[in-house]
């Protein structure tokens, strides 16, 4: 694997479920989100908490996460945001 470094899987909704503690958009407790900063976290612990993200999210979060991820991964931001901030239109 190369030393990049892996892109957090905030998806910028940033609440945290009062039962679990886990976040709304990328299922990650506040510590997993101390150690995913810190810079001497390795690749090989974020894979496996993605992993782990992934299998503690509903079929309907992982859904919405797995598509604004890969927005993410593929435009180095998330595309939505802007889009989100417009009135709709009649």
């Amino acid at each position: 694997m190369s030393n990049d470094k892996l892109i957090s899987p905030c998806i910028s909704i940033c609440k945290s479920n009062p039962d679990t503690g886990y976040c709304y958009g990328c299922a990650r407790s506040d510590e997993e989100k101390k150690i995913w900063k810190n810079p001497n976290t390795e690749n090989s612990w974020k894979l496996e908490n993605l992993n782990l993200l992934k299998k503690r999210m509903s079929e309907t979060q992982l859904k919405t996460f797995e598509r604004s991820y890969g927005e993410k991964l593929q435009f180095g931001k998330l595309v939505y945001s802007k889009n989100l901030k417009e009135k709709p239109q009649n």
